[in-house]
């Protein structure tokens, strides 16, 4: 849409773009969505199924295998070649599945983490995801916003937007809504908002003009498509060791394969072509089954499919390197208001008038009395300047569908509710006395500032924390007076405040100020010299689940601290209600914390658990506290000025119901819920997905082991192989596939959260997975050659013991990483059993049917499968005797260090 719309009055724009204030109807909103499509930029093309197919043969160890197969063709082993291909195009449909899901479930998660837009459709707001709006849709813009599309304003108050990310310049654009002249270049088009943009003062609302490519960021497209998909740092690693060891491994079969030739050469003083041709399969086989090629592969699929799991959780990643994180959390700094809480505010006292009332009544429906001194209907005139302010004083609106509902912040919703009680209706008195300007809270001043016309006179209405508010008092409105504000007013103000917090109340205080009929919106005078008028106070019970989420933390080592911007006192009564604050624990507010130094901070830092009327200074203040301790700290946030503080945490969480597009945008995790028993399940999930990760690369790189022992010892013993080549790629392909992958499907151990939180700098591939890799590796060598042995090696029977009795190990060695105690839950382990089974009937199925001839086996009995099962079992109950030991020794050692 190529119009000058900045050029129009706001009339002209509704009129040239079809629609009202009132917004447009869900049958014009789809017409035109079909019309103009989707809301977003367009991306680089997306890699394509048949890419990823073909991407699955290109890596360098299968390029070797494809050599192999044109050897063994070279030579006439053409039944060696039909069956390695056949391997390779399975292993490679195998990994394109794994692939093709990963990179649904990514794109699954940036649609999950999309942003919402607040829009009037038909008369009524309601959220709705960015990518579905349309050029006519009214959309609402307050502090925080990240303005979803180009649009025209149309109404605003003392609205101010940072449009760095367009045009360069840092100096804060100051809006307004008349019309401009024609050919205004877009840095001086100040009554329009650009997608991309962030709202960082006043509210408004505005026209939708263009959306997507069609937008000024849409123009510019080219320019933000270059941006490449970083790797977390434990792909990062793993990449790095897969390389290191696809280096080692292919030493290793170098010298295999030398050795082999050398001992034939020394046994017959020739060289036999189709010996070295099978020591050079033998090789390239052992090189693809123990490098780990797929491990990053593996490690993404697990990440990305995780992430999925939290989704569902209500705890939405937006970074990968953040679920590794998770599981190192030690310290969980939350904010109370709705994420301890259930932020279901109801106001159920008010002090006005030196008179304590009590507000009967329970959610958001309007109905309820006014009790004072045993008077059950009081004289109500005395609470409705009181009652006034807070519905006036607010963003917020509420709504009666089916039910009452809240579209805004809760604690505002529950001022509308009590003014609604005594019949304040917020449209009605929008109507009589409508806001002409406004100063938006923020977390510096701790208060919010309306202006209205009433009776041709400017009125500014103000809320915020009852001591900030009082101490910009000089005037106490009582008995519908204005008297001076003395000083045991104030103290008496202040203790009724402390006898509200005191019983978990969230308290605000209100007052007014009449204004010159010119006045300085942004002068600090403005809120100086107020007319106090009372208190409103809510309760908002703790959330179900908070307090047995809070006990969970306790049990895994997690230390959970309140950081909220309620009074302290309210901020202890919660938190003893929660169990999360006994003696000797420590509770500060932001002045206490202000008058510490770093060094006095850093000695008592691990001993607070409340910090209360804390600015967003105070948070990153804290941050460093903790994180010179050395602790993993995750910080939850949803205010503009929450965004460095969730960007240095090690994992920042911000609010979905009630977080600002700036919070979510600078955060690592935003929930979906906004409650605190959902970052305790992405925690969990966190270290269940590690722990996921680090079993599937021990038993991989385990495996693996064993198999080229098997092979080079049998070689410097001078016995012929025990496995050919197809052999070798078919064990890599059953027992790496399969029971690999169900390792990261089942259910984790919900004994994760039964242990401390495991270090950042701790290394996946530790001192004890190295003696885990080894043991395995011994164990798989001796049994297999043992019974190879046992069967005389010269015979096809004896290989085809060998070759069972390998995968055999390898199934009871993935077994164990679900058993506790020798005992395996088949409820939580069905993908695990169910993938054991699947392989072991792909064995019979090359034992016993006609495809014996291509895998060079025979058949074995009853009585072979009895040695084999006895032999390979001996592998599981080592592990298992091994878990125990360990498991005793660390409870014996804990109980040492405890008395």
């Amino acid at each position: 849409m190529d119009k000058n719309y900045y050029s129009l009055n706001v009339k002209e724009v509704l009129k040239s773009l079809k629609t009202s204030e009132k917004g447009l109807t869900e049958n014009e909103s789809r017409e035109r969505l079909e019309k103009y499509g989707i809301n977003e930029i367009e991306k680089r093309k997306s890699i394509t199924p048949l890419q990823i197919f073909i991407r699955q043969f290109t890596s360098f160890i299968v390029i070797i295998l494809i050599v192999a197969i044109l050897i063994s063709l070279l030579i006439g082993e053409r039944l060696d070649a039909v069956v390695i291909s056949i391997i390779v195009i399975l292993n490679g449909i195998f990994g394109f599945i794994q692939e093709y899901k990963a990179e649904k479930a990514i794109e699954a998660l940036r649609k999950l983490t999309a942003l919402k837009a607040k829009v009037i459709r038909a008369g009524k707001e309601i959220a709705i995801d960015s990518r579905e709006l349309v050029p006519g849709d009214i959309i609402l813009l307050e502090t925080g916003s990240k303005v979803p599309a180009d649009a025209r304003l149309v109404q605003i108050a003392v609205l101010q937007v940072d449009e760095a990310s367009l045009t360069g310049e840092s100096v804060q654009s100051k809006k307004i809504t008349g019309p401009i002249k024609e050919d205004t270049s877009v840095i001086d088009q100040e009554n329009m908002v650009f997608m991309g943009t962030i709202v960082t003062k006043g509210h408004a609302r505005a026209v939708i003009t263009n959306t997507g490519m069609d937008t000024e960021l849409g123009k510019i497209a080219e320019l933000v498509q270059e941006v490449k998909e970083k790797l977390t740092p434990l792909q990062e690693k793993l990449k790095q060791f897969s390389k290191w060891l696809g280096f080692v491994t292919i030493g290793i079969c170098a010298v295999v394969f030398g050795v082999g030739v050398l001992r034939e050469y020394l046994a017959k003083t020739f060289f036999e072509i189709s010996y070295i041709s099978e020591m050079f399969l033998i090789a390239v086989a052992l090189a693809v089954a123990a490098i780990p090629e797929g491990l990053p592969a593996i490690v993404t699929i697990s990440l990305a499919l995780g992430v999925r799991k939290m989704a569902k959780r209500n705890a939405l990643i937006r970074q990968l390197p953040a679920v590794e994180t998770l599981g190192c959390t030690d310290v969980i700094c939350s904010d109370k208001t709705g994420t301890l809480t259930k932020n279901e505010m109801t106001v159920t006292e008010i002090y006005t008038n030196n008179t304590l009332i009590k507000i009967t009544g329970e959610g958001y429906t309007p109905k309820g009395d006014f009790i004072h001194a045993g008077s059950e209907q009081p004289d109500t005139r005395n609470i409705e300047l009181l009652l006034k302010i807070g519905a006036l004083c607010n963003d917020s609106r509420l709504n009666h569908n089916e039910k009452w509902e809240i579209f805004g912040d809760p604690t505002e919703g529950a001022l509308l509710v009590s003014a609604e009680k005594l019949g304040l209706e917020k449209t009605k008195l929008e109507k009589n006395f409508p806001r002409i300007d406004e100063i938006p809270f923020d977390s510096e001043r701790k208060c919010m500032t309306t202006i209205h016309k009433i009776n041709n006179e400017n009125i500014a209405y103000i809320k915020g924390a009852p001591d900030v508010i009082i101490n910009k008092c000089k005037y106490l409105y009582i008995d519908g007076k204005v008297n001076r504000l003395t000083e045991e007013d104030k103290k008496r103000i202040l203790k009724i405040n402390h006898y509200m917090a005191k019983k978990a109340l969230r308290v605000l205080g209100f007052a007014y100020k009449s204004l010159p009929g010119s006045y300085n919106p942004v002068s600090e005078e403005l809120e100086n010299d107020l007319i106090f008028v009372g208190l409103q106070a809510m309760f908002d019970p703790p959330r179900e689940k908070v307090k047995e989420a809070i006990a969970k933390c306790k049990t895994a080592g997690i230390n959970t601290v309140i950081i909220t911007g309620d009074h302290k006192f309210t901020a202890v009564a919660i938190a003893k209600e929660l169990d999360l604050f006994k003696e000797g624990n420590i509770a500060l507010s932001g002045d206490e914390l202000d008058k510490l130094s770093d060094d006095e901070l850093n000695r008592i830092v691990e001993d607070i658990k409340i910090y209360a009327r804390v600015s967003p200074e105070h948070k990153v203040r804290v941050l460093d506290a903790l994180k010179k301790k050395g602790y993993t700290v995750a910080m939850t946030g949803d205010g503009v000025n929450d965004a460095p503080a969730l960007k240095k945490a090690d994992i920042g969480i911000a609010m979905g119901i009630t977080g600002t597009d700036v919070a979510r945008e600078a955060s690592d995790m935003v929930l979906a819920d906004d409650n605190f028993f959902s970052i305790v399940n992405a925690v969990e999930e966190g270290r269940g997905i590690y722990s996921s990760i680090k079993q599937f690369v021990q038993y991989t790189l385990s495996s693996n082991l064993g198999e080229i022992l098997v092979i080079f010892m049998a070689i410097l013993m001078g016995w012929p192989l025990p496995l050919i080549a197809i052999q070798i790629l078919w064990v890599n392909l059953l027992t790496d596939g399969l029971p690999g992958l169900a390792l990261g499907l089942d259910p984790f151990s919900k004994d994760v959260m039964k242990k401390p939180p495991r270090k950042r700098e701790e290394k996946i591939i530790s001192r004890d997975v190295v003696r885990n890799i080894l043991i395995v590796g011994f164990v798989m060598m001796v049994g297999t050659l043992f019974l190879f042995y046992s069967y005389g090696v010269e015979s096809i029977k004896a290989k085809s013991i060998a070759f069972t009795t390998l995968v055999m190990f390898q199934l009871f060695n993935v077994l164990t990483y679900r058993a506790k105690n020798f005992k395996i839950n088949f409820k939580t382990s069905k993908y695990l059993i169910g993938s054991v089974i699947i392989t072991i009937l792909m064995q019979l199925v090359v034992l016993y049917t006609p495809l014996n001839v291509a895998f060079k086996t025979v058949p074995i009995g009853l009585l072979d499968w009895v040695k084999i099962l006895l032999v390979t079992c001996l592998l599981y109950i080592i592990l298992e005797s091994r878990k125990m030991f360990s498991n005793y020794w660390k409870r014996r050692t804990h109980l040492s260090v405890k008395l």
